[in-house]
């Protein structure tokens, strides 16, 4: 039987955000790739993989990947943490990566093979100004994007008071925007009126939240956006809050997807078994890989949910193959996240996920189709840039309070 020989960590990008793990085997030039990659903690990840999972992994069964998997995920005794299920899911697509190889298939047929043609994805547009939004809604629409995100300006989309509006203490922190839900409750409904005005009721909308919103003012949000047809409203709580989906699913029939900031099973599996969202969006590597990620396919199917997995900028190339090969395979996915990648990135990983006409399509080679050139993604790393502390945006409301993403 194919053994797990070696196990390295390619970090790559020009901030170093992307961490790219490659398990190789006895095999003469058998190995696998997955993505272990974290925006803030790439070198977290990578201590843990070279000092926990790499040790506990060399020498076994490169096709045990359900043992392989429950065998790890305790490793580090406590569990179900951003680090370590980063670590886990870049070794868990890796393994599966082999095994398609091995087979001479595609990872999305080791699954059952394809429920579709290609994937759908969703596209993000933005606009300083709702004008400029709907433009940049209708180009996305010409490229023949399905779905498309709305965003009212930058990350947070909206809500944000200017010094000269915001009410704030003498001794106030700072002089930037100040966050406020009444803003947001009136920007935002406000913004889809317009859009629905303009673009007609056909375009299928999205808006994402990021969580910013207080619990009640969530409830409110949906309830005001029912009369606009969303395709869904994205993380509109933040994971400490999921209970208040129970308050929003008695009042309206917004759709709701959840997930960015998942990765314990006991954050999803309530929401999606007691019918309180309609599409979850936790990111593949961040559950853990391909392997749970799977199992929660299978109770999307049982309850009625679909598949959002997440993407966003900070994504690699390899971890949105994994996703597609799931979206190829899920009869319960729904839509999938675009991500563009720089002409030099995607020359560093052949095989990638090629976007076009609003639709990802995988290359056909066995395993999970991509490859990674060491030298040229070697190549793409500035150590001053990848040196730097990355942080989420603080915003905050005018009495200071940061709020959370």
């Amino acid at each position: 039987m194919t053994k797990v020989r070696e196990v390295k960590c390619i970090r790559t990008r020009r901030n170093g955000i992307w961490t790219i793990v490659k398990v190789i085997t006895d095999q003469p030039g058998l190995y696998g790739i997955g993505s272990a990659s974290d925006y803030h903690n790439p070198e977290a990840v990578i201590k843990v993989i070279d000092n926990v999972l790499a040790p506990a992994l060399i020498g076994r069964e490169a096709a045990q990947i359900e043992n392989i998997w429950q065998t790890l995920y305790s490793t580090c005794y406590w569990r179900n943490g951003a680090i370590t299920n980063t670590a886990l899911g870049g070794i868990d697509v890796a393994l599966w990566d082999i095994k398609g190889k091995e087979a001479g298939l595609p990872v999305y047929q080791l699954f059952g093979g394809a429920c579709r043609a290609a994937v759908p994805c969703y596209a993000h547009a933005s606009g300083s100004d709702t004008q400029a939004l709907a433009d940049d809604i209708r180009r996305y629409l010409d490229e023949g994007f399905p779905v498309v995100r709305c965003q009212r300006g930058g990350y947070g989309g909206g809500g944000f008071l200017s010094t000269g509006k915001a009410t704030r203490p003498a001794n106030a922190w700072g002089d930037g925007l100040a966050f406020d839900d009444e803003e947001y409750l009136r920007q935002i409904p406000e913004m889809f009126e317009h859009l629905r005005g303009e673009l007609g009721p056909e375009p299928k909308l999205t808006h994402d939240v990021h969580e910013h919103l207080r619990p009640q003012s969530a409830v409110t949000l949906s309830k005001r956006l029912e009369p606009y047809d969303l395709f869904f409203l994205e993380d509109v709580l933040p994971p400490e809050q999921i209970a208040w989906f129970r308050e929003i699913r008695q009042q309206c029939a917004t759709p709701q997807a959840m997930g960015e900031l998942f990765v314990s099973p006991h954050e999803w599996v309530p929401l999606i078994t007691e019918r309180l969202i309609d599409y979850i969006r936790v990111r593949v590597s961040k559950t853990g890989g391909l392997t749970p990620c799977r199992k929660i396919v299978g109770l999307c199917e049982t309850f009625g949910a679909h598949t959002a997995w997440q993407e966003g900028g900070d994504n690699d190339p390899v971890n949105q193959m994994a996703a597609a090969h799931l979206d190829l395979s899920s009869w319960c996915f729904g839509i999938q996240e675009e991500n563009h990648f720089a002409p030099e990135e995607y020359d560093a990983f052949p095989g990638h996920a090629r976007l076009e006409g609003g639709h990802l399509y995988v290359d056909e080679r066995p395993g999970l189709g991509i490859d990674i050139d060491e030298e040229k993604a070697a190549a793409l790393l500035d150590p001053d840039s990848a040196a730097t502390p990355r942080f989420t945006a603080e915003d905050r409301r005018a009495d200071g309070t940061v709020v959370r993403p």
